[in-house]
């Protein structure tokens, strides 16, 4: 059952000013012509329009307030809430890249996935990444009971990864392996330029004695 309190973030007992003061201050935040029509924020801006509807009109937010109350009351409230399994397709992306995420847990009553907000017990959603932080992009999935007040945390971390990535790596790697220039050594392990220099030295002296002589 959606917890339309959770979505406006105000307590049951909220008046009806704290419910038009919250609504009004997150359909600015997340109107979708604020924020590049961006799936993340049109799904957000629907669930507040959504939960505004319901609590803003008085015999609506009743019936919801019974609802609310019974569905809590018949939860199995003595076992806490699991996570059984959390996943993504793929931990390393490219910003924009389609992200599939899964999850179910067990007796948890209100479930929710950061930052998307409440979702069914279990499910798959399918994203894009459009903005990573410090080259990572944080998923939380919280699993409550509300009636004994615990709650389980699990998270995944997917790793940006750049267009140049591979070339970049490629390049590295071709440059590691590059053959280097190498100065030819001789048998006595001395370089050959050395060998050249010497030979000079002694053709110029032996030139100079030789000179000398027939002077």
């Amino acid at each position: 059952m959606k917890d339309y309190y959770y979505f406006l973030g105000i307590s049951q007992d909220a008046s009806e000013e704290d419910i038009k003061k919250a609504y009004r201050k997150l359909s600015l935040k997340y109107h979708p012509d604020k924020n590049d029509n961006d799936d993340f924020f049109a799904d957000r801006f629907r669930e507040i329009q959504e939960a505004y509807e319901m609590l803003s009109d008085s015999s609506k937010r009743k019936a919801y307030d019974q609802n609310l109350e019974s569905h809590q009351r018949s939860f199995r409230y003595n076992i806490p809430p699991a996570i059984k399994t959390f996943t993504a397709n793929k931990i390393h992306a490219k910003k924009g890249e389609e992200i599939i995420i899964s999850w179910q847990t067990s007796n948890a009553d209100v479930v929710k996935v950061l930052p998307f907000g409440l979702e069914k017990p279990y499910g798959e959603r399918i994203f894009k990444i459009t903005e990573f932080k410090d080259g990572k992009f944080q998923l939380l999935l919280h699993a409550t009971n509300s009636l004994l007040h615990k709650t389980v945390v699990q998270g995944i971390t997917i790793t940006e990864v750049f267009e140049n990535d591979t070339e970049r790596f490629k390049s590295t790697v071709d440059e590691m392996f590059k053959p280097q220039p190498q100065t030819a050594i001789n048998k006595s392990g001395q370089p050959k330029i050395i060998m050249l220099f010497w030979g000079v030295i002694i053709l110029a002296i032996a030139l100079y004695f030789l000179i000398k002589e027939f002077l």
